[in-house]
């Protein structure tokens, strides 16, 4: 004898929306809770790292012990499994040289080697930004002061032309930075005595043309 099984009345939520039994949607509510619980969970493991990196570094004097390009270097100090910490200047992006992971940009080399004479070998302060300290590949977000004078190295390389002002993320001197490439394009300093569009990087052409057409 055949027996039909009795199913829980269907709930309906108006002409277009029916909501069937419960345990037809446990599945369902047990994926929400467990992406929230793992949104949590790397929530807190960064706001660690942060506090950890903010502890470790902020404010702190340490000596520079490789430069890789205009805005990228390496402070002595161990970070993890690494001999040394990976530094991304904050707020600026400088034009890639050869053997990166673009071709050579005009103004490049000029700006490496301006990194490489102003920084190598000596000692800075490294200022990080209270909501963000880390950035793509893990390497740490900073802003550079040079010790004992104090200058920032990320606003020496706007003022001197050898780097852009990085519109693409938020920081705390986003608008200062951006004052200041203002000033150097329009004395012509380092890479805008000569820069053509085409030379930007991406990123800058992508925005330019966004502004552009507005």
């Amino acid at each position: 004898m055949n027996q039909t099984r009795a199913y829980p009345p269907v709930k309906s939520l108006g002409p277009h929306v029916v909501v069937g039994p419960i345990y037809r949607r446990r599945p369902l509510v047990c994926g929400v809770v467990a992406v929230g619980l793992l949104a949590a969970v790397v929530d807190h493991l960064c706001s660690r790292r942060q506090s950890d990196d903010y502890t470790r570094y902020h404010n702190q004097v340490f000596t520079v012990a490789n430069v890789v390009d205009g805005d990228t270097l390496d402070i002595a100090v161990p970070n993890g499994q690494y001999p040394h910490t990976r530094i991304r200047l904050w707020g600026v992006d400088t034009p890639e040289v050869a053997g990166s992971r673009a071709d050579e940009m005009h103004f490049g080399p000029q700006a490496s080697a301006f990194a490489k004479c102003t920084l190598l070998g000596r000692e800075v302060r490294i200022e990080l930004s209270p909501t963000k300290t880390r950035g793509l590949y893990g390497r740490l977000l900073a802003y550079v002061h040079l010790v004992p004078e104090d200058d920032s190295f990320n606003e020496l390389l706007i003022e001197g032309g050898y780097a852009y002002a990085d519109w693409r993320f938020w920081h705390p001197l986003k608008k200062s930075y951006k004052t200041l490439e203002k000033r150097a394009r329009n004395h012509g300093a380092g890479l805008w005595a000569a820069v053509k569009f085409d030379d930007k990087p991406a990123w800058r052409q992508r925005m330019e043309k966004t502004f552009e057409s507005r």
